[in-house]
């Protein structure tokens, strides 16, 4: 194959990867909690045979996590939360020990806090948080502690990352922290409210345009590479 037609594939290839993730970032623009992502490009150099010249191509080579603080939405459930400041709550799945910043809870049948899905919200001890059902109306503190009648219940966990540049989205909102975390500093507790998603949807419908004309260049590109190859081909037949 043509190197002019790798390195257009390699471009292709990670227009597309971006195309998937602007999509993915415009599908939860109303997620709770959801943060944005974005693709990192690099250029990828590959050496040739002989005197020839090396072969640059782009080389989509991850994804970055946009973490800006999404707006807060009022929802006046007593086991709704936000995090103002850095700082994640952490929830406890078959995956292990993940972060999130979706703070939209429930009480389970067993009296634990859990997320929609059934996972357990941990305390700041890293154990999970039991609510009697009998003790009537929650309150929380700015530093996360929960009460009831004036007595505290436990204190709901705040993290950060121990790397930040390790930390991976996983389902939906939440994110895998390989290297572990680190108690989250200068992070306040809301209650009857909701962080929003952080996607922009006037930008990522822009980026979404501009990275389809982008791949629609490219593959007229290789439509006319491909048709010059086979003029060639006859041309020698």
């Amino acid at each position: 194959m043509d190197n002019t037609i790798y390195a257009a594939l390699a471009r292709q290839s990670g227009l597309m990867q971006e195309m998937q993730v602007v999509a993915n970032n415009m599908a939860n623009v109303n997620t709770t909690g959801f943060r944005r992502e974005g693709v990192v490009f690099s250029e990828y150099v590959d050496s040739l045979d002989g005197d020839e010249a090396s072969l640059s191509m782009a080389h989509a080579s991850g994804r970055i996590i946009d973490f800006e603080e999404g707006a807060i939405a009022s929802t006046g459930n007593q086991l709704d939360f936000a995090i103002q400041g850095k700082g994640f709550f952490m929830v406890e799945t078959p995956e292990g020990n993940q972060l999130t910043r979706a703070g939209s809870f429930l009480r389970s049948p067993e009296g634990e806090l859990v997320t929609p899905e059934g996972f357990r919200v941990l305390d700041n001890g890293g154990a999970a948080i039991f609510l009697p059902a009998d003790q009537g109306p929650i309150a929380v503190g700015e530093d996360g502690t929960l009460s009831a009648k004036g007595q505290p219940l436990a204190q709901l966990g705040l993290y950060e990352p121990q790397n930040s540049t390790s930390i991976s989205l996983q389902a939906g909102t939440r994110f895998a922290v390989p290297e572990g975390t680190v108690p989250a500093e200068n992070a306040r507790v809301m209650q009857g409210v909701v962080e929003q998603s952080n996607v922009d949807p006037v930008r990522e419908i822009a980026r979404m345009v501009e990275v389809q004309r982008a791949y629609e260049l490219g593959q007229t590109f290789l439509d006319r590479e491909d048709e010059r190859i086979r003029n060639v081909i006859s041309t020698l037949k």
